[in-house]
C-alpha cells in the first residue's frame, strides 16, 4: 500500500495548482482504501504479483476518488471523513473538474498495462458506476423504491468498483475464467455489504466516528435498505411520517424517524441483508489457495458488519 500512495502521489501531478491542491486534499483525507488494499490482497491470494498491480490498484482508488468528489456536489454534502468535503473548501466547479481529471489520469495509467482486458474491465465499471448515480439521482425522493430497487443501485454505484477491483487481480494472474469470475463475485458481493452497512450506520452511528453528517440519506430524498424494511411493517401516522421526511427531505423528525427505524426491525434486517452478502463473498473465494491473503480477504468480510465508519 506505501507503494501504491507512492504512485498515488507522482500521477497527481499537474502544471495546474488547483488540480493539484484539490486532488491532495481528498486523496490525503484519511480514506480507507479498502479497493485498492483488495486488489492486491486478491494478487497475493492467486499466488502473483504482477508489476502492473500498485498502478492498477491507484488507478482504482483515483476513479473512487472521482466519484467522491462528483457525489458530493450532487448531494451537497459539507462533510466527508470527518472534515469538509472539496466543495464545501473549494467550491462546486472546482470539485466537477478536477474529479475529471482524476478520471482521464485513470485512463491514461490504465494504458501502461498494455491489456486491452484491462481497460474494457474498467471502462466498463466506470460506466456502470455513472448510470447507478443516474439511477440513484431518478430515485430520490421516492418512497415507493423496492428492496430490489435498493439494491440495483448500490450493486452499480458501489459494487461495481469492488467487483472490478478483484477481477483484475485474476486478469494480471491470467487466471481461468472461472477464477476470474470467482474473484469478481467475492468484490461484488463485498462491495454490496460494505454499501448496505455504510446506510444502516447513517441511521445509528456517531457522527464524529462516522465523519459525516447523520441524517445526510433522509435530507438528500435518498431511501435506503433500513428504511424500505421500516416502511414494509410500519402503518398509519408511523409510515406516514416516514413518507414525508423522504419525499420532502425533511429532518426536523429525524431522531424520531430513527427510532423508528429501530423499533421495526429494519436495521436488523438490513444487517442480516449484509451478512448474507458477507458470506457469499466468503463462499466464492473457497476455492482459492488457503494462504495469509486468503485468510485476509476472509476476514474483511467477516469483520464488515461489526464497522462504524
Amino acid at each position: 500500500m506505501l507503494l501504491v500512495d507512492d504512485v498515488i502521489r507522482e500521477r497527481l501531478h499537474s502544471e495546474v495548482a488547483l488540480v493539484g491542491q484539490v486532488s491532495q486534499y481528498i486523496i490525503q483525507s484519511g480514506g480507507k482504501r479498502l479497493r485498492p488494499a483488495l486488489l492486491l490482497l486478491m494478487c497475493g491470494a492467486l499466488g502473483h504479483h504482477n508489476t502492473h498491480r500498485h498502478t492498477l490498484a491507484a488507478v482504482v482508488e483515483f476513479i473512487h476518488t472521482a466519484t467522491l468528489l462528483h457525489d458530493d456536489v450532487v448531494d451537497e454534502s459539507t462533510l466527508r471523513r470527518g472534515r469538509d468535503t472539496a466543495n464545501e473548501l473549494f467550491g462546486n466547479a472546482a470539485s466537477v473538474l478536477v474529479g475529471d481529471f482524476l478520471y482521464s489520469r485513470a485512463f491514461q495509467m490504465m494504458v501502461d498495462a498494455g491489456d486491452m482486458r484491462i481497460m474494457q474491465i474498467l471502462a466498463n465499471a466506470t460506466n456502470v458506476i455513472a448510470e447507478g448515480e443516474v439511477l440513484q439521482l431518478m430515485n430520490m425522493h421516492d418512497a415507493q423504491l423496492t428492496r430490489d430497487g435498493y439494491l440495483h443501485v448500490i450493486q452499480s454505484k458501489t459494487a461495481k468498483l469492488f467487483e472490478a477491483s478483484t477481477r483484475l487481480a485474476a486478469v494480471l494472474g491470467q487466471c481461468d475464467t472461472a477464477t476470474e469470475e470467482a474473484c469478481a463475485a467475492y468484490g461484488a458481493a463485498l462491495g454490496t455489504a460494505f454499501q448496505i452497512i455504510d446506510d444502516v450506520l447513517d441511521y445509528e452511528g456517531e457522527a464524529q466516528e462516522l465523519g459525516k453528517n447523520l441524517g445526510d440519506d433522509l435530507r438528500e430524498g435518498k431511501l435506503t435498505l433500513p428504511v424500505i424494511c421500516t416502511l414494509e411493517h410500519a402503518q398509519g401516522a408511523e409510515r406516514d411520517l416516514i413518507v414525508h421526511a423522504i419525499e420532502n427531505g425533511d429532518l426536523s423528525q429525524l431522531a424520531r424517524i430513527s427510532a423508528l427505524v429501530k423499533q421495526h426491525g429494519g436495521l436488523t434486517q438490513a444487517r442480516d441483508v449484509a451478512q448474507l452478502q458477507a458470506q457469499h463473498a466468503i463462499a466464492a473465494i473457497a476455492g482459492l489457495p488457503d494462504n495469509a491473503y486468503t485468510q485476509a480477504l476472509r476476514a474483511i468480510a467477516e469483520s464488515l458488519l461489526h464497522r462504524r465508519n
